[in-house]
């Protein structure tokens, strides 16, 4: 599979979606993604990835320095995990600050 990002941001909400993996080589384009979005007010930044089917660590490190731009008031959702990526978070203790649900 294709590993693709798309980020949007719309009244408070950003919205990533994630294709394929995410890793050392894909992880600097969702985090130049973020980025350009950040300058917004966020309430919530939702990562739709039923169709994502790896995390590395390179990953979990933009996620938790999109949570440390965002305050402790940003929700961030992990939307429709497969069993495989849902491991690494909850091995990595990302679970206890991301919700981890079916739908948004």
């Amino acid at each position: 599979m294709e590993n693709e990002i798309k980020v949007t941001c719309k009244d408070g909400v950003v919205k990533a979606e994630l294709t394929g993996r995410l890793d050392a080589i894909s992880a600097p384009a969702l985090q130049n993604a973020l980025k350009e979005v950040m300058d917004q007010p966020i309430n919530d930044l939702v990562f739709y990835v039923k169709d994502l089917e790896y995390i590395s660590s390179a990953g979990l490190r933009v996620i938790i320095f999109t949570k440390q731009k965002l305050g402790v008031d940003s929700k961030i959702y992990f939307i429709g995990a497969q069993e495989t990526v849902l491991e690494v978070i909850k091995m990595s203790g990302l679970d206890n600050f991301i919700i981890i649900q079916d739908a948004y």
